[in-house]
This record gives structure tokens, sequence and C-alpha cells, in this order.
């Protein structure tokens, strides 16, 4: 069970009961109070991730074998 839904659907981000427009189009670094989201982990991190899309970040995955 989830404290706080964090979802990122046609052009939307849903935290919670909440809604808003998309910073990003592909909902990576999304900020929230602080923070960022990453839909590959589905975790929030203190800095944004270096990777400016979501392709970048797989094809990292894929080389180093690891995120």
């Amino acid at each position: 069970m989830a404290v706080i839904s964090f979802a990122h659907t046609d052009g939307r981000m849903r935290i919670g009961s909440h809604s808003r427009k998309a910073i990003t189009p592909s909902g990576c670094n999304e900020p929230f109070k602080k923070a960022y989201w990453c839909p590959k982990r589905k975790w929030f991190s203190k800095e944004p991730c270096p990777f400016s899309n979501r392709f970048e970040c797989m094809s990292f995955a894929r080389f180093s074998g690891a995120l």
C-alpha cells in the first residue's frame, strides 16, 4: 500500500488526489517538495537525474548493466 501515489499520464502529473500539468514530457525529474521523481525507479531523488530523457537513462542502464 502506497502512502502517496505518483503517476504521469496524458501530460498530467497525479500526486495523491491532486493533478497538475507535467513539466517534462517523459515524467523524469518532475519536482515535488525539493525532490525529483524518477519514473524508472519509481522513487524520488534529492538531485535531478543527469540524463536529459528516459532514452538516455535506458541506454546507460543497458551499457553499464545497472542504474
